[in-house]
This record gives C-alpha cells, structure tokens and sequence, in this order.
C-alpha cells in the first residue's frame, strides 16, 4: 500500500513537475527508483484538466496495490474513501455528505467562522511577532471542520498533530502511524457517539450507517477521517499561501485593504498564484491512454501537477505575476471533475473571512523576517508554510 499521497515517486524526483514545466513537456515519464515501469507527471493546464476528468484514470488505490508486495503499514480503513475510489462507490459516498458544504450550509456556518476568527486574532499582541500560520492558519480550519463533525476540543491538538503526520513525506513509519492513530480516534469517537447520539455531520453519517445505507464500518471510518484531514489541511495552506502572496504584492495588499469585499473576487487568483495542493492524490491507466501527445501504457501512476498548471502560460499570461484582475476562476486549486474538492465553498468561506479580518484589524501588517527565511512544509501533496512570521 502506498501513502495517503499516492505518489510513488522517491525523494529525488518530487520536483519532477516543476522540470516538466520548465522543459515545456506537459506530459512526461518520470522514473519510480524500483526499476519498474515509470510514473507519469502531468504539468500542462489543458492536459491536467483532461486527466483529471477522464475515467480511464481510476483513483481505486486498492486494486492498483492489490498483489504488490510491501513494507508499508498504513490502516486499511484509509483506502475506503472517496479519493480512493472511482464512481459509482465514489458517488454514493460523496452523496452522503454533499449537503454539509453547499453554499447555503456554508453560509450558515460564517456566523461561527468569524467568531473564531475574531477570537484567535484577539491573542495577538499588539506591536509583537506573531506567526500567523500557528496563531490563524491552522487553529482556524481545525476548530471549523471539528465543530463540524463533533471532535471534542479536548482532542483537537492531536487530531492536527495526527493529520500533519500523515503528510510527513520521506518518513513512511510516521505516516503508517499516524494514520492507526486517525483511524483509531475516529473508531473510538464513534463508538462514543453511538452512546451518546448528537446532532454533528458524524452523528448523520452513523445514522446512515446504522440504517443499513449500503455504508460499511470501514468506510465510515474512512470518510470520516478523510473529511477531518482534508477539511483543514488545505484550507491551513491557502490561508498562509495567500497572505504571504499579498505581503509580498503590497499594492495588491492595500487595494484590498480598502475594499474588503473584493476579497471574494480575489480568491480564485490568490488560490492559483499558490496552490495550496501541489500535486492530485493518485490516480492510474486502466488502459493505454494518448495525453498532450505522450503515450501512457496501461497500469502506471498518472500524477496532476496542480500548481504547476495553475502556472501555465499557455493558459494563464504572465503565471508569476500576481494579477487581482485576472479571471482566474477555471484554476485547478480544487481540483477538477467528480472529485473536484467537495469542501471548496466551506475553504473559501474560512479564506475570505481570515483575510478580511486580517486586513481590517492589522492595516500594517508585514513580514518580520526576510521572505528567504521562510520554510514551506515538506510534504508530496500539499504546499504551504511551516510558519509565516509577521508584524503589526
């Protein structure tokens, strides 16, 4: 079994979708370091939207890894969710929880996203560093997508501590424990609400589960920890990503800061300029496939290099400049197709709130090291800082 990731890639080849892009080869082999056939890596805009939307590459991580001998140990539950299966499994799980994050479910939640907001920024003391990855970026995502699912506060630390773990790339054992510490949380929590039932996301699904919904205990798990771990490991990345971006556009900066509700417009450029995902979770051929003019064999890992197709000039003019009145509004930041991110609207919501609150309450806001001093996370699938230092 592989990671959470997918990606089969050793470390020596995880910048490969950058060489794509920079070779101008958007679609280009990409060798495993196990001597078998290569990976493929998918770096151009119009060729990572056709991936992303094509049903000869399956996301069923467990039929590609069925047979394949490994020393991987990640909790089998993990393999039963929704970015691990193709349709029709794939939509009678995402139907389950699809009414949590429309739009309007959303909207009822922005009452209680602001409040956080306002409660984690109130903490910054004034003229002091504050980092706003650890004091805004991660706690405001987590407390959200907790309150969602009914994660008592109590547990929330490690409920990060686990999810961030799960990502720690060149460090299999981390990441096979991690996920038997999700896996078992989650278990225990719902063993827990079978006892003592509530109104929580959580408490629907047992619901749905219990009422024989065609659900099985495993992939009650599994859709379970997947929504706490992708309901706030990218949201954390977007925020940071983000603000770091206007940092370092002051003009773009202030044109927000004096019109707060251009922010919801501005978004979509901000999630493009820096993606908060990288690269797509797994995918592979089930049969020879013809993509940007490079011939995929059957059988092989396909990987969508999100952020370098969100960079791509054949798509998006002048792709480093960040450009607040570009329409960037087809970014694949999210994703594309039936697996497009079902918790877009929910991130947006947190996105938009924490820059406008950020914006208003600290007009001067900028960084407190130099921009070369920053550190971004070292993960496969996600992109976003380890902190970002600022002052007021």
């Amino acid at each position: 079994m592989t990671d959470p990731t997918g990606d089969p890639r050793p470390p020596r080849n995880r910048d490969a979708a950058r060489a794509g892009t920079r070779s101008g080869c958007p679609v280009q082999p990409v060798p495993t370091g196990s001597g078998g056939r290569p990976a493929y890596t998918v770096t151009g805009y119009a060729e990572a939207r056709e991936a992303l939307s094509d049903a000869r590459l399956s996301k069923d991580t467990a039929a590609y890894f069925a047979g394949k001998e490994s020393r991987r140990r990640l909790h089998p539950a993990l393999a039963q969710n929704m970015l691990a299966s193709d349709p029709p499994r794939h939509t009678r799980l995402r139907k389950l929880v699809t009414g949590a994050f429309t739009t309007g479910a959303v909207r009822e939640l922005r009452p209680f996203i602001g409040r956080v907001t306002e409660d984690l920024l109130h903490r910054w003391p004034v003229g002091e560093r504050f980092d706003l990855v650890a004091g805004l970026a991660v706690p405001l995502p987590v407390i959200v997508i907790c309150e969602l699912l009914g994660v008592p506060p109590t547990d929330r630390a490690d409920v990060r501590r686990w999810s961030a773990e799960l990502f720690a790339a060149g460090e299999p054992d981390v990441i096979d424990a991690a996920s038997h510490a999700l896996a078992g949380y989650m278990r225990d929590l719902i063993t827990a609400k079978r006892r003592a039932p509530g109104g929580t996301l959580l408490d629907r699904l047992i619901a749905a589960r219990d009422g024989d919904d065609h659900l099985s205990e495993d992939e009650l798990v599994s859709l379970a920890v997947l929504l706490l771990v992708a309901g706030h490991e990218t949201t954390t990345n977007a925020i940071g990503n983000a603000v770091l971006a206007l940092l370092q556009h002051p003009t773009e900066l202030e044109r927000l800061r004096r019109d707060p509700d251009a922010i919801a417009s501005a978004l979509d450029e901000l999630l493009r300029f820096d993606s908060p995902v990288s690269t797509a979770t797994f995918r592979f051929s089930t049969e020879a496939i013809s993509l940007g003019g490079t011939d995929i064999p059957a059988g092989v890992p396909v990987l969508v290099a999100l952020g370098e197709a969100n960079r791509d000039p054949a798509r998006f003019a002048a792709p480093g400049v960040l450009d607040l009145d570009r329409e960037a509004a087809a970014h694949l930041g999210f994703g594309h197709g039936v697996h497009r991110c079902l918790g877009a609207p929910l991130a947006r919501a947190e996105m938009e709130i924490a820059l406008r609150a950020v914006l208003t309450r600290c007009p001067g806001i900028r960084l407190a090291v130099p921009a070369e001093e920053l550190r971004r996370r070292r993960t496969r699938l996600v992109r976003g800082l380890v902190s970002l230092p600022v002052l007021a």
